[in-house]
């Protein structure tokens, strides 16, 4: 399975920030308690919902954090794949909702799941570092905390790791998977199984390039929707990035770069998509 990555989970936080933030919340409903693991029964999520205003929508690695007036953290994990959709309140719940919050004025936030991998966690604020990773586990989010090149090439030459593994590595970079590691490979010309240790000053700098123009530009097109993977924003619309990808999911076509094949191997039990022109 193809994870949900950075893109898609900014996309949302950005929707919730919009549409959710200085709302206050009407109504909770828990519908499958599997998915509300630190919560014994489904009431008492919803009591802790329920009268609050949404002050903030923020993203901390690939959890969405809304912050309530209430002293708690309403803290969202999508797993593999699910998602987030507003809804009028009147609409019929899908069978893959595990949880619906109505908003006063503002229709339903419903949280979808198909395959049992998400986790919602309605927490006081005192105990909100439980339900988060460890930060010092955390690698580097070069969206919400960019840094200069210089400071990444430290850090990329201060691992000892093949360029794919590095890039997936959630304890050096947040929220890269199978997708974008791909892209951004390609654009910066670099083979996936290159030390990390022996990259140059030239191909450090392009390495950071390529990382922070692909994740700003899939973010600008709202994620990437595939269908082995597909991914919606808050309203419903696919995300437009695989519209623009130059080598994921793309073997057997030209490559943009070479007019020969993309090709496509495993390496590590990853997927990896390539052309001639990447060394």
């Amino acid at each position: 399975m193809v994870r949900l990555e950075l893109p898609e989970i900014e996309t949302l936080r950005r929707d919730l920030e919009r549409e959710a933030v200085g709302k206050k919340i009407k109504s909770a409903e828990a519908l499958v308690l599997k998915s509300l693991p630190r919560h014994k029964t489904r009431k008492s999520f919803e009591d802790s919902l329920v009268g609050a205003k949404i002050l903030s929508s923020e993203r901390l690695g690939l959890l969405i954090l809304l912050r309530l007036d209430n002293d708690r953290t309403l803290v969202i994990s999508l797993g593999e794949n699910g998602r987030i959709l507003r809804a009028a309140t009147k609409d019929k719940h899908t069978d893959d909702t595990v949880a619906v919050i109505s908003l006063d004025k503002a229709g339903d936030l419903r949280i979808l799941d198909s395959n049992g991998t998400s986790a919602i966690h309605a927490v006081p604020n005192e105990d909100l570092a439980s339900v988060l990773p460890d930060p010092s586990h955390m690698g580097l989010d070069l969206h919400t905390k960019p840094v200069s090149w210089v400071e990444f090439g430290r850090w990329v030459l201060s691992k000892r790791m093949p360029l794919k593994l590095l890039l997936t590595d959630e304890s050096v970079f947040v929220g890269i998977g199978e997708i974008y590691s791909n892209e951004i490979l390609f654009d910066a010309g670099l083979r996936h199984d290159r030390m990390c240790t022996e990259l140059s000053t030239q191909e450090i700098r392009r390495l950071y390039r390529a990382v922070v123009g692909i994740l700003h530009d899939a973010i600008k097109y709202g994620g990437t929707s595939l269908a082995d993977r597909p991914f919606m924003d808050l309203t419903g619309k696919a995300g437009e990035y695989n519209e623009h990808l130059s080598v994921y999911g793309r073997a057997g076509e030209l490559s943009p770069r070479s007019r020969v094949p993309i090709q496509k191997t495993s390496f590590k039990h990853q997927v990896v998509y390539y052309c001639n022109t990447q060394v």
